[in-house]
Parts: structure tokens; C-alpha cells; sequence
């Protein structure tokens, strides 16, 4: 069901909106977290580092879907705030037509190039080829990470959190059950883990985008409709790049430092692998959440109600604060029976590595949050000079503590400070940029 983020109680509004998120953000994380789980619980603690290791190099990838998705959203947001509808569809269909070509280019990239990424982050020989196994089957399947992203975009312009969540309830779920049956009955290995997410991800874009599809048809528009529009192509880059910029700029800064754990031994590489994806679950949704305070901003800038997003983002950080304490006490008194879901006979270094990566990042869950939702209003109100600022400190200032502090006697438990320390300076300037935005004055339309 459609819903306009620019009436009611903005607190309401944006809770009810971002509450089934959260929600879709713990099942798409499911997909990742169960090839990992199953990988160490039924293959061994060599698979669960094959994947994580390439886990690293996917994130290029989810960056560029990412992108469009956050690029498209927007736009399409802003035009349904304003009841541009005609406009809006044409919007629609440039981000298809623009996501089709990219994606394109990058499988090309992918398949001729995701060897030469593995040796460039070091991976070691007993990882490689099974690392190398699971990126080429991930490849063929980008079309689907692609358009499903843009689908769950466009649903979330139209104020819709809670269909993209029943889709992922369903195909993470049944991931999980096809992971099991492929390695445990058919005996396939890593390539197993892999097909099952290949063949889970294309069920759930196929239906996305059928649904939405639906969705567009009925919003009736009498003018202003055009399959593709350069002017709309501008102004949806002008978002999306920049997102891609950020998640890119992230992904290869986490390749570097995965190319400094590697340098540990695979014990150390599959405690990483573990607990980097529980904090993956953490930060991603509030990742999420953030995306969804940028729909509710992007609506109500397109209605010129400025007063409204100051009220969001107070609604939102109180949101994402409630999350982080239950999160934080989670992670930091239950880690060690958490990352027994991923590893079956885990050495000890495994554990003591996951162990305390998990308790050094989570007491700073309260910060990053805050970041991620001061970077929400910033994408969704078109600050993207000022939230890819924020995003470069963040992420140079990590993998330069990291390369760092992995020198140092501390060895791999300095990396893990290298997250703390650029979250709070970028979390500072996050902040601060939000605090001079337009809606500082009050101008705009009051509250309704």
C-alpha cells in the first residue's frame, strides 16, 4: 500500500514506515549470513573464510545496486511528494534502463576480473579457489541483485516498507532450506552455497518486480511521461553516484584491510568472517533505517514541508538509539554463542578473534547510528557534497588506523580500533552538516 510520509505525526509516520525495514534488512542480511553459517557449520572453517573473503568483494558489487537503488528512491520520492505521477514513472524507467546497461558492464568486469581481486587482497592458496568458485556463480547472477534493489526502491518512494519485507521473509527462508539441501544432500560446496543464493535472489526479484510493476499501473497520470528522460538520468546520478561512491569507497577500503587480516592465518580470517557479519547485520540496518528517514525527507522536501524533517530526524535517531542498547548488550555479553552459529569445531582463535571485534566495535553502535541517520536527511534532502565528506573521513580514516595499528604489537585487535575511531570524527561531521541544513530556519510549510 502506497503512503504519503508527508501527513500525520512525523514520529508515527516514520516509525510505522521504518519498522518493516528493519525488518527486510534482517532477512536480505540472511542470505549472507547463511552462506557463511552454513559454510563453516557443514564444509569447514576453510569454506567459512572463502566466503567471508569473498563476501569483501561482493560488496563492490551491492554498491552499484545499492546506488541505483538510493538514487532512483529518492527522485521517485520527491516527484510523489510533489504528485508529479507522469514524471515519476518516467523516472521509473530511466533507472531501469540505466541499471540494465551498468549492470551489464560490471558482470563483464566481474567475470574476467574477480581473479585478479582475490590476489590483489592476498587470499591465501588453501581459500582461492573456492573463493574464485563462489564470486563467478555470484556474477551471473547480478541481474537479479540489481533489479531487486530497484523494485524495493521504488516501493519505498511510495511509502510502502511492509511488501518488500513479506518477500524477503519468504525467499530468505527458503535460502536457507536450499543452502542445507545443496551441501548437505547434493554434496556441492561452496558452489552450493552459492547456487542457492543465486537461485533464492532471482525468485525474490522476479516477484518484486512483477508487484511493483502492478503497483506503478494503478497511480493514474495524465501527462509528463516518457520512457526515458537525460534530465531525470542527471538528477538520479547526482544521488546515486555519490551512494556508490560511498559504498565503493567502503568496499575496497574493507578489501585493504582484508588484505591485512589475510596476513593473520585463516583462524584469524574466519573469526572476522564470523563476527564482520553480525556487525554487517547492525550496521547495514541502521544503514536501512537511514534510507528510510531519506524517503520520508525526500517526500516532505518535494511537499516543501522543511519543519517536518528536523521532526524526522529526531524521530529517527530515538528510533535507531533503541535499536543500538539490545544490539550493543547482544553482542558484547553473547558474542562467543553467536559466532558458535557459524563455526562447528572453531579453534581458538577463531573465537578469540570474533570475540573481540564484536566487543570493541558494539559500545559504538550508539555513534555510528546517529551518523547513519544525520546521513539519511542528508541524502534524502540532496546534500550529497556533505554526506560523501562525511563518508571519505570515514572511511580513509579506518583503513589508514588500520594498515596502522596492524603493525603494531597489538596486531589484529589494533585493525579492529581502526572502526571506533573514524565512526566518532565522521559521526562529528555527520552531524554538524545536518545541523546546517535548509530546515535549520524553519522555513517551509508547518508541520500537518
Amino acid at each position: 500500500m502506497n503512503q504519503d510520509l508527508t501527513v500525520g505525526k512525523p514520529e508515527t509516520v516514520l516509525w510505522q514506515f521504518c519498522l518493516p525495514l528493519f525488518g527486510s534488512i534482517i532477512f536480505q542480511q540472511l542470505y549472507n549470513i547463511a552462506d557463511s553459517l552454513i559454510a563453516g557449520k557443514f564444509i569447514g572453517e576453510t569454506a567459512l573464510a572463502s566466503v567471508g573473503n569473498s563476501y569483501e568483494v561482493t560488496l563492490i558489487f551491492i554498491a552499484f545496486a545499492f546506488g541505483c537503488n538510493i538514487g532512483c528512491s529518492v527522485i521517485v520520492s520527491q516527484l510523489f511528494g510533489a504528485k508529479e505521477y507522469g514524471r515519476m514513472k518516467t523516472a521509473v524507467s530511466t533507472a531501469c534502463i540505466a541499471s540494465a546497461v551498468l549492470c551489464a558492464a560490471l558482470m563483464a568486469v566481474g567475470i574476467f576480473g574477480c581473479g585478479t581481486l582475490l590476489e590483489l587482497i592476498h587470499t591465501p592458496a588453501e581459500a582461492f579457489a573456492d573463493s574464485k568458485l563462489y564470486l563467478d556463480i555470484y556474477v551471473w547472477g547480478l541481474p537479479f541483485v540489481f533489479f531487486y534493489n530497484i523494485a524495493t526502491g521504488i516501493f519505498s518512494a511510495l511509502g510502502d516498507s511492509r511488501t518488500p519485507f513479506l518477500f524477503l521473509a519468504v525467499s530468505s527462508t527458503a535460502n536457507i532450506g536450499v543452502d542445507i539441501l545443496f551441501v548437505t544432500v547434493f554434496h556441492m560446496g561452496v558452489s552450493g552455497v552459492a547456487w542457492a543464493t543465486f537461485l533464492c535472489q532471482g525468485v525474490s526479484c522476479v516477484l518484486a518486480v512483477v508487484v511493483v510493476s502492478l503497483r506503478l499501473r494503478k497511480i493514474e497520470s495524465t501527462r509528463g511521461f516518457r520512457p526515458f528522460s537525460f534530465q531525470l538520468l542527471a538528477r538520479i546520478a547526482g544521488i546515486a553516484v555519490p551512494s556508490i561512491l560511498q559504498q565503493s569507497f567502503i568496499s575496497i577500503g574493507n578489501i585493504i584491510i582484508q588484505g591485512a587480516i589475510n596476513g593473520f592465518g585463516t583462524g584469524v580470517m574466519a573469526g572476522y568472517s564470523a563476527a564482520v557479519k553480525l556487525n554487517n547485520l547492525v550496521v547495514t540496518s541502521f544503514t536501512t533505517l537511514g534510507n528510510g528517514i531519506s524517503n520520508y525527507t525526500a517526500q516532505n522536501i518535494g511537499a516543501q514541508k522543511l519543519p517536518r524533517v528536523r521532526a524526522g530526524f529526531r524521530a529517527g535517531l530515538k528510533l535507531v538509539w533503541a535499536l543500538s542498547l539490545p544490539l550493543f548488550l547482544l553482542y558484547f555479553f553473547a558474542g562467543r554463542s553467536l559466532l558458535y552459529l557459524f563455526l562447528d569445531h572453531p579453534t581458538e582463535t577463531a573465537l578469540q578473534t570474533g570475540m573481540m571485534f564484536l566487543r570493541i566495535l558494539s559500545p559504538f553502535y550508539f555513534v555510528v547510528s546517529a551518523k547513519l541517520a544525520a546521513d539519511g536527511v542528508l541524502r534524502g534532502s540532496g546534500m550529497m557534497r556533505q554526506f560523501m565528506a562525511a563518508t571519505f573521513v570515514d572511511l580513509s580514516l579506518r583503513v589508514v588506523l588500520a594498515l596502522l595499528l596492524a603493525g603494531t604489537p597489538l596486531g589484529a585487535t589494533g585493525i579492529w580500533c581502526a572502526w571506533p575511531g573514524a565512526w566518532c570524527v565522521a559521526t562529528l561531521i555527520s552531524i554538524l552538516f545536518y545541523h546546517a541544513g535548509p530546515w535549520k530556519g524553519g522555513k517551509g510549510q508547518a508541520e500537518s
